[in-house]
């Protein structure tokens, strides 16, 4: 029982503090005005500086809200913009030279679902058929290629993830201009392979890899990643390790994008072939 009184005496004193500061404190907020303000300061601050700090909290977790709500704008306001191009240079060709993505028709997309962890992976998209949705379209971001659409119902396509192992696209270093087919490396959502590029043609890590305009697919000159370690296979051609842009682990707004002339491209490498026979 002893050893007990030294804390209790402890508490009995702290408690005997406490009650005389707040005493002191009534004392001074009523026999002063200038005390008063004083008082008055400290407390407002305090509760600036606790509802600044509540108020910070709140606006950083809607900025997921917001942020996602910008990407999808800009998505749409491209696609608007490029059409408002694409007509324009429609109505009159020689007034100006359309950019670059002639043919093209754009879709802005929201991903619904997808899978990044096998080595097939893919995409469904909230666009389809009802929305001109097409089949063997290209799926695009801002960042790179994403993949391409392989099965269409009314409302939804499915597409085939750039993640996949069945997946190549032309790609050209921007040094050199060397072109080759770019595949997924199988590991990374942010990691490709730049094949069969002949060891004539130079190139420096950290070259920009660019799509190269020769498949019907995909437009030219869009960003895919930066060029790294090269090594040399069967002697004869380099194999470049590529870091995408876009990590397909952080994605959930895509462009969808057909080739509207792709049909008249076909009929004339089929014409090419009967010639041939």
């Amino acid at each position: 029982m002893p050893k007990e009184r030294p804390l209790v005496s402890k508490i009995f004193s702290l408690a005997v503090f406490i009650l005389l500061e707040i005493a002191s404190l009534l004392m001074l907020s009523n026999n002063s005005e200038l005390q008063k303000l004083w008082l008055a300061r400290i407390s407002h601050g305090f509760m600036a500086k606790t509802w600044g700090t509540t108020q910070a909290i709140g606006n950083y977790f809607s900025l997921k809200g917001q942020n996602d709500e910008l990407a999808l704008e800009n998505e749409r306001l491209r696609a608007v913009v490029r059409g408002y191009e694409q007509a324009s240079h429609d109505a009159d060709p020689s007034s100006r030279p359309f950019d670059g993505d002639n043919g093209f028709h754009y879709i802005p997309a929201t991903i619904v679902k997808s899978a990044t962890n096998t080595q097939h992976n893919y995409l469904i998209l909230d666009k389809g058929s009802d929305d001109g949705v097409v089949e063997n379209s290209g799926v695009i971001s801002p960042k790179g290629v994403i993949g391409i659409v392989d099965a269409v119902s009314k409302h939804y396509s499915f597409a085939i993830s750039f993640l996949n192992k069945e997946v190549n696209i032309s790609a050209r270093l921007d040094t050199s201009g060397a072109v080759g087919p770019l595949a997924w490396d199988g590991k990374s959502t942010s990691g490709a392979v730049l094949k069969e590029i002949p060891l004539q043609f130079k190139y420096s890590p950290g070259d920009t890899v660019y799509t190269s305009g020769y498949s019907a697919i995909f437009p030219p000159d869009i960003p895919l990643g930066i060029a790294g370690e090269a090594k040399v296979i069967n002697g004869a051609t380099n194999e470049i390790s590529v870091s995408l842009f876009q990590d397909h682990s952080a994605l959930k707004y895509v462009t969808i994008i057909e080739n509207t002339r792709i049909a008249e491209i076909e009929e004339i490498e089929n014409r090419k072939k009967e010639d041939k026979k």
